[in-house]
């Protein structure tokens, strides 16, 4: 076979390294634009929470001491984080003419603090001998901001966390009339409804659940905050669609979304500032429990 001329060979060259073109078809069903993954925007009640921070104090705090001056203490048989029974001794004490005069507890509870020392004196209008903290029970005092404090209200359930101390429900007994001048920041009093051993001064956290709201809801990294509003990207017919939003409440990394979107809309789960409104894009679905 003869050689073939020079120009002969570059078109055959150039066919080899060609690809075949798509089909119609083919080119329909390729793949266009990133892979995104999208979730089914759905129902949810998120609660709506008030933190309030403070510390742990006693009650009622109880103080003991003796009804006469000129004793001294002669035995002392309670110490600071025992806990005590109503008429309880705490302490023997010595009377002038010899005789020995008992210190009981009036009240059952913890003991908090004691002063008692062997040979100390101890009198009614002297420092008290010991500090019981009637019947265990603790109070977290805790302060809110004023733009929380109206949603406030005696008698609300609560989830109490003390620094060294399990998780304890707890209870809103008392919301202050007024604010702080100084720090604009209103007292509120939760009962500690639990058995549990507190350290008095300790700090605590509470969580008040005050209302629910019930709606549609995506996770938090579905929404996109700007200059231009809050924002979710939808997918639809394979391309991205920007949604302005109204969110609400938020909890546990879900947000309400107030106005916006519907049950059932495909939500970018990953919102991001590369899509923009129109781009072709592959959905892959995940459920929302998955995010």
């Amino acid at each position: 076979m003869p050689p073939l001329p020079a120009r002969a060979l570059v078109l055959f060259a150039l066919l080899c390294l060609t690809p075949p073109s798509l089909s119609a078809e083919e080119a329909a069903d390729a793949p266009k634009g990133a892979t995104v993954t999208v979730l089914k925007a759905t129902k949810a009640c998120l609660p709506a929470i008030v933190e309030v921070s403070g510390i742990v104090r006693p009650r009622d705090e109880t103080f003991v001491r003796p009804e006469r001056a000129g004793l001294k203490v002669a035995e002392i048989m309670a110490d600071p984080g025992d806990s005590v029974t109503a008429g309880q001794t705490l302490a023997r004490l010595l009377l002038p003419d010899g005789a020995t005069l008992v210190v009981q507890a009036p009240v059952a509870g913890l003991i908090g603090k004691s002063t008692a020392v062997i040979g100390a004196l101890a009198s009614a209008r002297g420092e008290a001998l010991f500090s019981i903290i009637a019947r265990n029970e603790f109070d977290l005092i805790g302060t809110v901001t004023t733009r929380d404090i109206d949603k406030l209200k005696v008698n609300q359930t609560a989830r109490i966390k003390v620094i060294g101390a399990p998780e304890v429900d707890g209870r809103v007994t008392r919301v202050a009339p007024t604010v702080q001048p100084d720090s604009q920041l209103g007292q509120v009093t939760l009962a500690v409804m639990s058995n549990q051993r507190l350290l008095v001064n300790s700090s605590g956290r509470a969580l008040i659940k005050t209302s629910e709201s019930c709606g549609v809801a995506v996770p938090l990294t579905a929404v996109l905050y700007g200059s231009a509003g809050t924002v979710v990207q939808v997918v639809r017919r394979d391309r991205v669609e920007t949604r302005r939003v109204e969110v609400g409440l938020m909890s546990g990394g879900q947000v309400e979304i107030r106005e916006g979107l519907a049950e059932g809309d495909m939500v970018v789960a990953r919102a991001g500032a590369l899509l923009r409104e129109g781009d072709p894009v592959r959905p892959v679905t995940v459920s929302a429990d998955a995010k």
